[in-house]
């Protein structure tokens, strides 16, 4: 049975003909939504009896109420995720390769896996800097993409990363594959994004925006889709998704941002098809250049094969 915090109390004269949910609001400060809601789960009784929320109360009556203990959204369960693998480990850092369907750190509305609870369940030692649920972590990616990222597990590492991707010292290579050719086959999109207007899952391009700034290059054209080479200098969240949406050149696969459905089944897709492949920056101990990369997954290998033999 799930945790519960169990209240009782008389009700006072000043509330004398309240309905029981306006009742529980006033006393024990919850909204009438919430109230209802436990009246409805049967967890709320009236000098012993259940109620319904519309049932008057009088003073001296005895309230009983049970609130669940809801479990917290920002709470790292360490659970080891097959799929990440580890590309490289010290007493400074540790790089990973981030699968799909993989969340860099808890947050509300995600159930699934984590960056963090994995490298907790592992036993792996992370740096205590930053917020409870993202301790150690200077850089995030999407849950639909996949690729490489690292992890502080020293303060120094975490101070030192952390201004260096403030300060966007660090290489930040991502590969993707877009619908149609962009014209011109390599640029740079310096656009502000923000919260979509209508979507709160979504970004846009918006003149009140922050300011963001992508830098690409077209690796090879085929007759439905490009697949580019991606350099970002600023690191806002779905940047690389939103601005080749503005280009009218979606990622493959990306139906949040306007890809075709129909060409998603066709390479057997079920999210973008984008990807980390490479990381550079001065090893926060050492101070020298290291570079780690990543291979493409199975699923967005396959569907670039798909996309090569369609010529």
């Amino acid at each position: 049975m799930a945790a519960a915090d169990h209240r009782v109390l008389s009700v006072p004269e000043s509330l004398d003909g309240e309905r029981v949910d306006a009742a529980m609001a006033r006393l024990f400060g919850l909204s009438r939504t919430r109230a209802a809601d436990l009246i409805a789960r049967g967890n709320v009784e009236l000098d012993g009896r259940a109620v319904g929320k519309s049932d008057r109360v009088v003073p001296g009556a005895v309230l009983d109420v049970r609130i669940p203990v809801e479990a917290n959204p920002l709470e790292v369960v360490p659970e080891v995720v097959e799929g990440i693998k580890i590309i490289h480990d010290d007493d400074a850092i540790v790089v990973i390769d981030k699968p799909v369907g993989v969340a860099v750190h808890p947050s509300p509305g995600w159930s699934g896996p984590t960056v963090v609870g994995h490298l907790a369940g592992a036993g792996f030692r992370i740096s205590t800097s930053g917020a409870s649920e993202r301790q150690g972590i200077v850089q995030r990616l999407d849950v639909g993409t996949s690729g490489v990222m690292v992890i502080c597990k020293s303060e120094h590492a975490y101070s030192v990363l952390k201004n260096a991707f403030r300060h966007r010292t660090v290489d930040k290579v991502y590969h993707a594959l877009v619908q149609g050719h962009p014209d011109p086959l390599e640029g740079t999109i310096d656009a502000p994004i923000g919260r979509h207007p209508r979507a709160d899952y979504k970004f846009a391009v918006m003149a009140d925006g922050r300011h963001s700034v992508t830098h690409y290059e077209t690796l090879e054209a085929h007759r439905f889709a490009s697949l580019l080479e991606i350099h970002l200098e600023t690191g806002r969240t779905h940047q690389i998704r939103v601005h080749m949406a503005a280009l009218k050149h979606p990622c493959v696969g990306d139906l949040t941002y306007g890809a075709d459905p129909s060409l998603a089944r066709r390479v057997g897709l079920e999210r973008q098809w984008l990807h980390a492949v490479r990381l550079g920056f001065e090893h926060p101990d050492s101070g020298e250049y290291v570079e780690y990369e990543t291979a493409y997954p199975e699923d967005l290998a396959h569907a670039l094969e798909v996309i090569r033999d369609a010529d």
